[in-house]
């Protein structure tokens, strides 16, 4: 059984009776906790966590429930090791769920910013997440987004000279590919596994890595990343609808993730042909 839970630098370790492992996380560990008076926390840490990481997931998470007024988890404590958070429950993956999910993500998004980019550099699993400003949302995508990652050894590892040509092609052409849209507040990491439910059953948003830029990005990994159920989508389009075509713009904004996986774990899965796949439709 993993115990690295023993060893964060958490109050409530002295006091817990029961650890249960919570599954998810791809660079970090997550427990529920409970403790001897029965009040349960989840708490997530890492003894490697690069500095900054959990104390800028915090303000994350205040930033999407100040900003917005969705509901994100409660954070009770945090340090460079770990973050002490409200223990939630699984979400019901019921029609009426992905309803009220679909509806609470339009509304975060009907939160404009007028630049696009962030305050301060974030975090997308182990990696920066570079959030420069610029008044630009397609500069902002091309550098910030896709040219970002193509530093990165294990993509240039991965990839072919002849893909990352592709990539570079994209970048030039995005104006083409990608309307122009408002910059608005983003989750930044929004799959169905970053969204769970209070104890009344409603949606609660964790894990994100925010900024300022196109709804249609934020939008691709929940539709690219085991989708949830078409009622989501609609729901969302009922408060803010979408410019034509979106659907078939999904996986080139998915790029954004397809490289970030690269970039950690090398020629993972059928990543590099998912890359590759995007390169031809739209290069």
């Amino acid at each position: 059984m993993n115990t690295l839970w023993k060893s964060l630098p958490s109050a409530v370790v002295p006091s817990v009776v029961d650890a249960e492992p919570l599954s998810g996380g791809a660079v970090n560990d997550a427990w529920r906790l409970t403790l001897a008076d029965g009040s349960a926390y989840v708490l997530k840490g890492s003894v490697d966590a690069p500095a900054g990481l959990f104390p800028l997931e915090a303000a994350g998470l205040r930033a999407l429930h100040e900003r917005a007024g969705i509901r994100t988890p409660r954070v009770f404590e945090v340090s460079a090791h770990h973050v002490l958070m409200e223990a939630l429950q699984p979400r019901p993956d019921t029609d009426d769920f992905w309803e009220a999910a679909g509806r609470t993500f339009a509304e975060l998004h009907a939160v404009r910013g007028d630049r696009f980019g962030w305050d301060t550099d974030g975090w997308l699993g182990l990696l920066p997440q570079e959030n420069g400003w610029t008044d630009d949302g397609h500069e902002f995508f091309a550098e910030r987004r896709i040219r970002r990652y193509l530093r990165e050894p294990k993509v240039r590892g991965a990839l072919a000279p002849a893909d990352l040509s592709g990539l570079e092609r994209i970048c030039e052409r995005l104006p083409q590919l990608v309307p122009a849209s408002p910059s608005v507040l983003n989750h930044g990491d929004l799959w169905r596994g970053n969204i769970v439910a209070d104890p009344a059953g409603e949606p609660v948003f964790i894990d994100p890595a925010v900024c300022w830029t196109w709804a249609e990005s934020d939008l691709s990994m929940m539709y690219c990343c085991d989708p949830p159920p078409d009622r989501f989508f609609r729901a969302y389009e009922e408060i803010s609808p979408l410019a034509d075509s979106w659907r078939e713009r999904m996986p080139l904004l998915h790029l954004r993730e397809h490289l970030s996986v690269l970039a950690h774990f090398g020629a993972y899965g059928d990543t590099v042909a998912q890359v590759r796949d995007v390169v031809r439709t739209f290069s």
